[in-house]
């Protein structure tokens, strides 16, 4: 199974961004996909999550501000970041809970800086 996460990038306050997450390899009957973000010396945190059935959740810090969503038929899920602040910064990575497993990829860098 594969996760290519992409979108990240430099923002300023206040701006916007799109970040995407493929899943490949031959993965079937996805329950759930979310987001994970991880800044330098902190533990990683759940972002936001998404049931097959469309149900969500969204971290306290993020609420108001990033939606998530998902294309059942791309196996892809997405998360509309906005109002970034400085303490948004981190890389982004995403997941995929298929059965009793849940897989994880590589993760994209978002800085949110003047």
């Amino acid at each position: 199974v594969q996760l290519q996460a992409s979108g990240g990038g430099l923002v300023q306050p206040g701006g916007s961004l799109r970040l995407s997450c493929a899943a490949s390899g031959g993965i079937f009957n996805i329950n759930a996909m979310g987001w994970y973000r991880q800044a330098p010396g902190k533990q990683r945190e759940l972002v936001a999550g998404i049931t097959s059935g469309g149900s969500t959740i969204l971290a306290d810090s993020v609420k108001g501000r990033f939606t998530i969503s998902r294309d059942g038929a791309r196996n892809t899920v997405y998360l509309q970041m906005n109002s970034l602040k400085p303490e948004d910064t981190a890389v982004y990575s995403c997941y995929v809970d298929s059965g009793s497993r849940r897989y994880g990829g590589q993760g994209t860098q978002v800085t949110v800086s003047s």
